[in-house]
């Protein structure tokens, strides 16, 4: 997985460096792990860290591992063979036709399975379709931006962003709005203020509900650029990711989002404008 050009996961290349043969599964030192509390040897101790940390998240039903995943779903581990023919299932249409790449991806968790590179995976294998490519699924648009942040998981990279100010209702003036790039799945908050405080606060609830996700991306507005957001990203653990005018795609989900609620906020208001915290 990347975020920055310069960033490694240890433990991951600690795995490729042990597990040399190939057709060993991605998740064999959870499974040791679980199956009688083995453990690689000479990992450090950030390592051991992240690797216990990490398998928490899963449970061994033999033979089968499980990942109960941040949407609080439990879905089925799967490497090597089983992956292909579960990606290429989800990528098939029921007529012939084929699905692009997210939809692909949203298919695999939504039937239960679990890699962590889905979403990479999904994309190579609709850049190698040949039916996609004569569709032209692999349009410009669709194609990952150089600093495209690998997402393996829903809720792992969430974009936020502020609405308003609006006519004040109960007190509230904004809206901070969150979105997870994966699943799109919306969390909306109407707030008084739009300071670096109330954003804080709102994260802390997100990460305590979702679990820590791998990066949050924002806009470079002084509500996210500040010495308090900055702490906490570092406590969590969290990148923090500006979004660019080179690479729209990458604040666009939230103000496709921002634009949606408005005009449904528009509807259901109606005449009693000041009545749209109660609507949210």
């Amino acid at each position: 997985a990347e975020f920055a050009e310069n960033e490694t996961f240890p433990l991951e290349s600690l795995n490729k460096v042990a597990h040399k043969d190939p057709s060993t599964p991605w998740f064999a030192d959870l499974v040791n792990y679980h199956a009688g509390n083995f453990i690689i040897k000479g990992m450090t101790s950030q390592q051991k860290q992240k690797f216990f940390k990490d398998a928490r998240h899963y449970f061994l039903d033999d033979p089968y591992l499980f990942r109960t995943c941040a949407d609080q779903i439990i879905r089925r581990c799967v490497a090597g063979k089983e992956v292909i023919d579960i990606l290429n299932a989800c990528h098939s249409g029921p007529t012939g036709g084929y699905y692009g790449a997210n939809y692909t991806a949203k298919k695999v968790f939504d039937s239960g399975f679990y890699w962590p590179s889905i979403y990479k995976d999904a994309f190579e294998l609709v850049k190698r379709c040949d039916s996609c490519q004569r569709q032209g699924k692999v349009l410009q648009k669709n194609k990952m931006p150089q600093n495209f942040i690998q997402i393996c998981e829903i809720f792992d990279v969430w974009g936020i962003d502020f609405m308003g100010p609006f006519q004040s209702s109960k007190g509230n003036k904004y809206i901070l709005v969150a979105v997870d790039y994966l699943s799109k799945w919306v969390e909306a908050r109407a707030l008084p203020t739009n300071d670096a405080r109330v954003v804080v606060k709102f994260l802390k609830s997100l990460f305590s509900r979702f679990g820590t996700p791998k990066a949050i991306i924002s806009d470079r507005g002084t509500r996210f650029c500040n010495d308090q957001f900055s702490r906490v990203m570092a406590k969590y653990g969290v990148t923090h990711r500006l979004s660019t005018t080179y690479h729209p795609q990458t604040s666009g989900h939230v103000e496709v989002t921002n634009r949606e609620l408005k005009r449904i906020l528009e509807r259901t208001v109606g005449e009693n404008r000041a009545s749209w915290s109660d609507k949210l």
